[in-house]
Protein backbone atom coordinates (compact mmCIF):
# COMPACT_ATOMS: atom_id res chain seq x y z
CA UNK A 1 0.00 0.00 0.00
CA UNK A 2 1.06 3.83 -1.17
CA UNK A 3 2.49 6.27 2.02
CA UNK A 4 -0.39 8.37 2.87
CA UNK A 5 0.95 11.33 0.94
CA UNK A 6 0.41 11.66 -2.58
CA UNK A 7 3.51 13.21 -3.84
CA UNK A 8 4.23 14.42 -0.55
CA UNK A 9 1.97 17.27 -0.83
CA UNK A 10 -1.83 15.70 0.19
CA UNK A 11 -4.09 13.25 1.12
CA UNK A 12 -8.24 13.19 1.58
CA UNK A 13 -10.27 12.94 5.22
CA UNK A 14 -13.22 11.15 5.29
CA UNK A 15 -15.75 9.80 7.32
CA UNK A 16 -15.69 6.29 8.43
CA UNK A 17 -19.48 4.57 8.88
CA UNK A 18 -18.14 1.45 10.28
CA UNK A 19 -14.80 -0.90 10.30
CA UNK A 20 -15.45 -2.37 6.98
CA UNK A 21 -16.31 0.86 5.48
CA UNK A 22 -13.55 1.95 6.76
CA UNK A 23 -11.56 -1.08 5.42
CA UNK A 24 -13.08 -0.39 1.75
CA UNK A 25 -12.11 3.47 1.92
CA UNK A 26 -8.44 2.28 2.76
CA UNK A 27 -8.21 -0.14 0.02
CA UNK A 28 -9.98 2.21 -2.38
CA UNK A 29 -8.00 5.24 -1.72
CA UNK A 30 -4.70 2.95 -1.82
CA UNK A 31 -3.63 4.67 1.42
CA UNK A 32 -3.96 8.18 0.58
CA UNK A 33 -7.06 8.81 2.63
CA UNK A 34 -7.61 9.05 6.97
CA UNK A 35 -10.38 8.30 7.95
CA UNK A 36 -12.06 9.69 10.53
CA UNK A 37 -13.84 8.26 13.38
CA UNK A 38 -16.05 10.72 16.16
CA UNK A 39 -15.86 10.39 19.67
CA UNK A 40 -19.22 11.94 20.14
CA UNK A 41 -20.29 8.79 18.76
CA UNK A 42 -19.16 6.76 21.89
CA UNK A 43 -20.94 6.75 25.20
CA UNK A 44 -17.74 6.72 27.30
CA UNK A 45 -13.95 6.98 26.14
CA UNK A 46 -13.17 3.62 27.54
CA UNK A 47 -15.72 2.41 24.50
CA UNK A 48 -14.32 5.06 21.75
CA UNK A 49 -10.75 3.62 22.93
CA UNK A 50 -11.64 -0.42 21.95
CA UNK A 51 -13.70 0.44 19.32
CA UNK A 52 -10.88 3.15 17.48
CA UNK A 53 -8.26 0.40 17.88
CA UNK A 54 -9.77 -1.80 15.69
CA UNK A 55 -10.58 0.60 13.28
CA UNK A 56 -6.58 1.80 13.49
CA UNK A 57 -6.00 -1.79 13.00
CA UNK A 58 -7.67 -2.69 9.65
CA UNK A 59 -6.84 1.20 8.52
CA UNK A 60 -2.77 0.24 9.39
CA UNK A 61 -2.86 3.88 11.81
CA UNK A 62 -4.30 6.11 9.36
CA UNK A 63 -7.33 6.41 11.70
CA UNK A 64 -8.34 10.16 12.23
CA UNK A 65 -10.25 10.45 15.80
CA UNK A 66 -12.47 13.25 15.61
CA UNK A 67 -14.22 15.59 17.54
CA UNK A 68 -18.18 15.13 15.62
CA UNK A 69 -19.20 18.15 13.68
CA UNK A 70 -16.14 19.89 15.73
CA UNK A 71 -18.13 19.73 18.84
CA UNK A 72 -15.86 21.76 21.57
CA UNK A 73 -17.14 19.71 24.36
CA UNK A 74 -15.22 17.04 22.57
CA UNK A 75 -11.88 18.08 22.88
CA UNK A 76 -11.56 16.56 26.58
CA UNK A 77 -12.20 12.75 24.49
CA UNK A 78 -9.80 13.35 21.93
CA UNK A 79 -6.97 14.12 24.21
CA UNK A 80 -7.88 11.22 26.26
CA UNK A 81 -8.09 9.54 23.17
CA UNK A 82 -4.94 10.32 22.49
CA UNK A 83 -3.16 8.54 25.23
CA UNK A 84 -4.16 4.97 24.24
CA UNK A 85 -4.95 5.18 20.48
CA UNK A 86 -1.36 5.73 18.69
CA UNK A 87 -3.11 6.91 14.79
CA UNK A 88 -2.17 9.48 12.03
CA UNK A 89 -3.94 12.00 12.96
CA UNK A 90 -6.04 14.20 15.58
CA UNK A 91 -9.06 16.60 15.47
CA UNK A 92 -8.96 19.27 18.20
CA UNK A 93 -10.23 22.30 19.14
CA UNK A 94 -7.40 25.21 18.98
CA UNK A 95 -7.57 25.64 23.04
CA UNK A 96 -6.25 21.93 23.46
CA UNK A 97 -3.76 20.69 21.23
CA UNK A 98 -0.96 20.67 23.46
CA UNK A 99 -2.38 18.43 26.05
CA UNK A 100 -3.61 16.71 22.80
CA UNK A 101 0.31 16.91 22.17
CA UNK A 102 1.61 15.56 25.25
CA UNK A 103 -1.42 12.93 25.48
CA UNK A 104 0.06 11.65 21.78
CA UNK A 105 3.83 11.45 23.24
CA UNK A 106 5.27 11.76 19.61
CA UNK A 107 5.98 15.02 17.07
CA UNK A 108 4.93 12.65 14.12
CA UNK A 109 0.93 12.30 14.49
CA UNK A 110 -0.65 15.86 13.18
CA UNK A 111 -2.73 17.44 15.76
CA UNK A 112 -4.92 20.06 14.20
CA UNK A 113 -5.92 23.35 15.48
CA UNK A 114 -9.50 23.92 14.53
CA UNK A 115 -10.15 27.67 13.58
CA UNK A 116 -13.41 29.54 11.96
CA UNK A 117 -14.17 32.22 9.96
CA UNK A 118 -14.47 35.72 10.84
CA UNK A 119 -16.12 37.68 7.80
CA UNK A 120 -12.52 39.51 7.60
CA UNK A 121 -9.89 37.35 5.49
CA UNK A 122 -6.45 37.57 7.20
CA UNK A 123 -8.40 37.18 10.53
CA UNK A 124 -9.77 34.25 12.03
CA UNK A 125 -11.00 32.99 15.29
CA UNK A 126 -9.12 30.80 17.38
CA UNK A 127 -12.19 30.49 20.81
CA UNK A 128 -12.99 27.13 19.84
CA UNK A 129 -12.64 25.44 23.03
CA UNK A 130 -15.82 24.42 25.09
CA UNK A 131 -15.47 27.66 27.21
CA UNK A 132 -14.09 29.75 24.97
CA UNK A 133 -16.75 29.22 22.02
CA UNK A 134 -19.28 30.04 24.00
CA UNK A 135 -17.97 33.86 24.87
CA UNK A 136 -19.40 36.61 24.69
CA UNK A 137 -16.25 38.07 22.17
CA UNK A 138 -14.40 35.91 20.60
CA UNK A 139 -11.03 35.65 20.04
CA UNK A 140 -10.30 36.82 16.45
CA UNK A 141 -6.48 37.16 15.50
CA UNK A 142 -4.34 37.55 12.39
CA UNK A 143 -3.84 34.32 10.64
CA UNK A 144 0.22 34.56 11.15
CA UNK A 145 -0.37 34.59 14.72
CA UNK A 146 -2.30 31.82 15.27
CA UNK A 147 0.00 30.13 13.52
CA UNK A 148 2.67 31.26 15.75
CA UNK A 149 0.68 29.98 18.51
CA UNK A 150 -0.51 26.52 17.17
CA UNK A 151 3.08 26.01 16.71
CA UNK A 152 3.94 26.83 20.48
CA UNK A 153 1.50 24.59 21.12
CA UNK A 154 2.95 21.61 19.15
CA UNK A 155 0.16 21.63 16.44
CA UNK A 156 0.50 20.84 12.96
CA UNK A 157 -1.80 23.06 10.94
CA UNK A 158 -4.75 24.76 10.81
CA UNK A 159 -7.96 23.13 10.91
CA UNK A 160 -10.67 25.74 8.90
CA UNK A 161 -13.95 24.73 9.95
CA UNK A 162 -16.90 25.06 9.04
CA UNK A 163 -16.14 26.74 5.68
CA UNK A 164 -18.66 26.48 3.95
CA UNK A 165 -17.31 25.53 0.63
CA UNK A 166 -16.39 28.53 -1.14
CA UNK A 167 -18.95 30.49 0.14
CA UNK A 168 -15.55 32.76 1.97
CA UNK A 169 -13.34 32.43 -0.71
CA UNK A 170 -11.25 34.80 0.05
CA UNK A 171 -10.90 33.88 4.12
CA UNK A 172 -10.16 30.78 2.63
CA UNK A 173 -7.48 31.99 -0.18
CA UNK A 174 -5.87 34.06 3.21
CA UNK A 175 -5.29 31.38 5.26
CA UNK A 176 -3.73 29.11 2.60
CA UNK A 177 -1.66 31.87 1.77
CA UNK A 178 -0.57 32.23 5.40
CA UNK A 179 -0.11 28.59 5.67
CA UNK A 180 2.10 28.47 2.57
CA UNK A 181 4.62 31.48 3.39
CA UNK A 182 4.40 30.38 7.37
CA UNK A 183 5.29 26.58 6.59
CA UNK A 184 1.66 25.42 8.32
CA UNK A 185 -0.31 22.51 6.86
CA UNK A 186 -3.86 23.32 5.98
CA UNK A 187 -7.37 21.69 6.36
CA UNK A 188 -9.78 22.80 4.96
CA UNK A 189 -13.16 21.20 6.00
CA UNK A 190 -17.04 22.03 5.79
CA UNK A 191 -19.08 22.32 2.65
CA UNK A 192 -16.37 20.18 0.24
CA UNK A 193 -18.22 17.96 -2.15
CA UNK A 194 -17.32 16.93 -5.95
CA UNK A 195 -17.99 20.03 -7.08
CA UNK A 196 -15.52 22.55 -5.42
CA UNK A 197 -13.12 19.87 -4.53
CA UNK A 198 -10.64 20.46 -7.41
CA UNK A 199 -10.63 24.50 -7.37
CA UNK A 200 -9.98 23.86 -2.85
CA UNK A 201 -7.21 22.00 -4.04
CA UNK A 202 -5.88 24.17 -6.66
CA UNK A 203 -6.21 27.36 -3.84
CA UNK A 204 -4.09 25.15 -1.99
CA UNK A 205 -1.39 24.61 -4.92
CA UNK A 206 -1.25 28.18 -5.85
CA UNK A 207 -0.50 29.49 -1.97
CA UNK A 208 2.41 27.23 -2.02
CA UNK A 209 1.05 25.07 1.55
CA UNK A 210 3.57 22.54 2.02
CA UNK A 211 1.04 19.97 3.15
CA UNK A 212 -3.00 20.04 3.06
CA UNK A 213 -5.68 17.57 4.15
CA UNK A 214 -9.30 18.59 2.67
CA UNK A 215 -11.90 17.11 4.84
CA UNK A 216 -14.90 15.66 2.72
CA UNK A 217 -17.55 14.34 4.47
CA UNK A 218 -21.76 15.15 4.56
CA UNK A 219 -21.41 15.05 0.43
CA UNK A 220 -19.88 11.80 -0.36
CA UNK A 221 -21.97 9.92 2.89
CA UNK A 222 -24.69 7.79 1.16
CA UNK A 223 -27.77 8.94 3.51
CA UNK A 224 -29.62 5.42 3.74
CA UNK A 225 -26.64 3.73 4.82
CA UNK A 226 -24.70 6.09 6.91
CA UNK A 227 -21.46 4.67 4.77
CA UNK A 228 -18.95 6.94 2.91
CA UNK A 229 -19.35 6.04 -1.26
CA UNK A 230 -16.21 4.10 -1.76
CA UNK A 231 -16.83 5.57 -5.83
CA UNK A 232 -16.57 8.71 -4.66
CA UNK A 233 -13.76 8.46 -2.50
CA UNK A 234 -11.53 6.98 -5.81
CA UNK A 235 -13.11 10.50 -7.51
CA UNK A 236 -11.56 12.15 -4.67
CA UNK A 237 -8.01 10.65 -4.81
CA UNK A 238 -8.01 10.75 -8.59
CA UNK A 239 -8.43 14.30 -8.38
CA UNK A 240 -5.71 14.80 -6.63
CA UNK A 241 -3.18 12.78 -8.16
CA UNK A 242 -4.40 14.57 -11.61
CA UNK A 243 -3.85 18.20 -9.58
CA UNK A 244 -0.46 16.74 -8.44
CA UNK A 245 1.24 15.39 -11.50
Amino acid sequence: MSELWIKDRACINVLGGSIENAEEIYKASEGHALVGVLTANYQCVDDAIVDMQKYNEVLNGNLSVGLGNGNPAQCYDVAAVAKAVKCKHYNQAFTYVSATRANVGNDDAIVNAMCTLTGTPGIIRISTGPISSKSEKGADVPVDTAIDMIRDMGGSSIKFFPMHGLAHREEVVAVAEACGRKGLWFEPTGGIDLDNFREIVDICLQQNVRRFIPHVYSSIIDKETGLTRVEDVKKLVKILEEELA
